[in-house]
C-alpha cells in the first residue's frame, strides 16, 4: 500500500468539508481544490492549492472547464506499478493524485424545484466531476474516491491509524459506490431530458430503473425465501416507501405487499377511514366520524379474515382507537401519526409493527410488474372520478345517499383483486368477493361473507370492477337485497344486464371505465 500524499477536493455539498480539510492537512497531505471548495478551506486557514494554479491553466467558459486537464487526469489515472506510467508523469511534470473527493453539481436538487428552468437544469449537469470520479474509480488500485460525506470519517480514521495508507478492500468498495453514484446521476439526467425534450413517447426505447436497498426483510412470501426492500426516488411524501417504523419486529415481504394495498386505498378516501387488508385484498373498509368507529365498522365486515391483518388509517390513531385495536390480533398498523397515549398501549405488544407515513396523495409515474425475462410497465390506475359523470342506465334514479355509497364502493373496487364484487352501505363494506375466475362466484362469495358476519345486505349498493358478462350476477345480488349497482358497462350483453336490473327494480350506473387488478 502506498501513502496518500495528494488529495483533490471539489464538492458541491460542503457537508463535513472543513473537518475533512483540517484532518487531511494535519496528516501532511497536500490539498488541491477548485472554486468554492478552495475558498471554504482557505477561509479556515487550511493550506490549499487551486487546481488552476496546479495545472497552469485557468478555469474557462464560466467554470465549465476546470479539471478537464491532462495534469489532473494523468495524476489520477497513472498506474503506480508500471514504470512507463511513472516515467510519463516525470516527463510531463505531473504529480500523482492519491485521493479524490467529489460530489457533483446539484442536478437532482435543481430539478426537484418546480420553479427551476430548463436552462438551470442544463447548467447543473456536471461534466468534470463524473470524469474524475470514473477515472479515480477505474484506478482504484492506486486512488481512493470519496463521493459521500458520510464516508469521510471512515477514510480519515484509516488514514490516521494506518500511517496515511488505505486498504485495497476499502478503495474497492469506494470505487463501487462511486460508479453507482455516477450511474444514478446520469439516469436522473436521462429521465429529465426524456420527459422534457427528447422524447414524446411515454415509454422510451430504453428504460433504466435505479433502486436503492432500504432494508433486508424478515423473509419473502414464504419463510424459506430471502427478501429485501428496494426503493425508487419518488416525488411525493405519501408513498409507502417513505414509512418510518416506530415499533415492532422486522418486516416481511408479505407485510409490505399487503401494506401497499391498505395504504393506497385508505389515503385516497376523503373522510376519516380505516382499511383492513389480508392477502393483498381489502376485507373491510369504512368511513366514519372517528378513527375508532371507522375501525369498528371495517372490522365487522369480515372478523375472520381481519384476524392477523394489516390495518391502515388516514388519520391519527388516538387512545380510544388503540384500545379497540388491542382487543384483536394485528400484524401491522399504518397511520399518518399516533398519539402518545396510543403508543403506550401498543408498546405492550412488542411484535406489533407500527408504520408512520405522511398522508399525502400522489402516484408513481409507472406501475411495474415482473415477469420471466422482463417487466410489464404501465401508467398507474389513476383517473379523476366524478359520480355525476356516470351514466344512469336503469329506469330508477339514485338519491344522494346512494350516490355517496356508490362512490365509496367504486373506490374500494380499485383495490380488490379481480374479479371484484363489493357490497356496501353507509360508506362501509358489507361483503367483499375477490380474485375469482367467475364474476358470479365473486358475487356469491361477497354475499356469503356478509351472511357469515350477520350483516344485512338489504338496500346495499354493489360495485363491480368490470362489466357483468351475463345477467346471472345481477340476479344473485338482487336476491340478497341490493338496490344499486355501479359497474363499467361495455358487455355485448349490456341490454340483457340492464333488463335484469329493471326487472329487479335496481338502480344501475355505468362508469365507462374499469379497475382490473390482477
Amino acid at each position: 500500500m502506498a501513502k496518500v500524499k495528494t488529495a483533490l477536493i471539489s464538492v458541491s455539498d460542503k457537508t463535513g468539508l472543513l473537518e475533512l480539510g483540517q484532518r487531511l492537512s494535519a496528516l501532511g497531505i497536500k490539498i488541491l481544490s477548485t472554486g468554492g471548495s478552495a475558498q471554504v478551506l482557505r477561509d479556515s486557514k487550511i493550506n490549499v492549492t487551486e487546481v488552476s494554479e496546479h495545472t497552469g491553466f485557468p478555469e474557462i467558459l464560466d467554470g465549465r472547464v476546470k479539471t478537464l486537464n491532462p495534469i489532473i487526469h494523468g495524476g489520477i489515472l497513472a498506474r503506480r506499478d508500471l514504470e512507463d506510467h511513472i516515467e510519463t508523469l516525470k516527463e510531463h511534470a505531473i504529480e500523482p493524485i492519491d485521493l479524490v473527493v467529489i460530489n457533483l453539481y446539484p442536478f437532482i436538487k435543481t430539478i426537484e424545484n418546480p420553479n427551476s428552468t430548463f436552462e438551470e437544469a442544463i447548467e447543473n449537469i456536471d461534466i468534470g466531476g463524473p470524469a474524475m470520479i470514473r477515472s479515480s474509480a477505474k484506478n482504484h488500485n492506486d486512488v481512493a474516491i470519496l463521493t459521500d460525506p458520510k464516508d469521510y470519517d471512515l477514510i480519515l480514521s484509516e488514514l490516521e491509524s494506518n500511517n496515511r495508507e488505505l486498504s485495497q478492500e476499502l478503495k474497492k468498495e469506494l470505487a463501487k459506490k462511486a460508479f453507482h453514484h455516477t450511474s444514478n446521476y446520469d439516469q436522473a439526467i436521462f429521465n429529465y431530458l426524456s420527459n422534457k425534450t427528447l422524447s414524446k413517447n411515454l415509454f422510451p426505447e430504453i428504460m433504466t430503473i435505479n433502486l436503492e436497498k432500504k432494508m433486508d426483510m424478515r423473509y419473502g412470501e414464504n419463510p424459506h425465501q430471502s427478501a429485501a426492500f428496494y426503493t425508487q426516488k419518488t416525488d411525493y411524501k405519501g408513498a409507502l416507501s417513505n414509512f418510518t417504523q416506530i415499533q415492532g419486529k422486522e418486516l416481511s415481504f408479505n407485510n409490505l405487499n399487503d401494506a401497499e394495498t391498505a395504504w393506497e386505498c385508505v389515503k385516497n378516501l376523503e373522510n376519516i377511514s380505516c382499511v383492513i387488508v389480508k392477502h393483498a385484498n381489502p376485507c373491510g373498509v369504512a368511513s366514519a366520524s372517528s378513527a375508532k368507529e371507522s375501525y369498528q365498522k371495517a372490522f365487522q365486515t369480515d372478523p375472520t379474515s381481519s384476524f392477523g391483518g394489516i390495518i391502515a388509517f388516514n388519520t391519527i390513531i388516538d387512545q380510544e382507537t388503540a384500545l379497540e385495536i388491542e382487543k384483536q390480533f394485528a400484524e401491522l398498523i399504518i397511520a399518518p401519526d399516533f398519539s402518545d397515549e396510543a403508543l403506550k398501549i401498543f408498546k405492550a405488544k412488542k411484535n406489533l409493527r407500527l408504520l408512520k407515513i405522511p398522508n399525502e396523495k400522489g402516484n408513481d409515474n409507472f406501475d411495474i410488474k415482473k415477469i420471466g425475462g422482463g417487466m410489464l410497465i404501465q401508467t398507474p390506475d389513476h383517473i379523476d372520478f366524478n359520480i355525476q359523470d356516470c351514466l344512469v342506465v336503469s329506469k330508477l334514479k339514485p338519491n344522494n345517499t346512494q350516490l355517496i355509497d356508490m362512490t365509496f364502493a367504486w373506490h374500494i373496487a380499485k383495490y380488490v383483486k379481480s374479479n371484484a364484487i363489493i357490497f356496501c352501505k353507509d360508506q362501509c363494506t358489507l361483503g367483499v368477493g375477490a380474485g375469482q375466475m367467475s364474476r358470479v362466484d365473486s358475487t356469491r362469495i361477497a354475499a356469503i361473507k356478509a351472511e357469515n358476519a350477520n350483516l344485512n345486505l338489504s338496500d346495499s349498493v354493489v360495485a363491480s370492477d368490470a362489466f357483468f358478462p351475463f345477467r346471472d350476477g345481477i340476479d344473485v345480488l338482487a336476491s340478497y337485497g341490493a338496490k344499486c349497482v355501479i359497474q363499467p358497462g361495455g358487455s355485448i350483453r349490456d341490454d340483457e344486464v340492464i333488463d335484469a336490473a329493471n326487472e329487479h327494480n335496481l338502480i344501475m350506473l355505468f362508469t365507462n371505465t374499469r379497475h382490473f387488478k390482477h
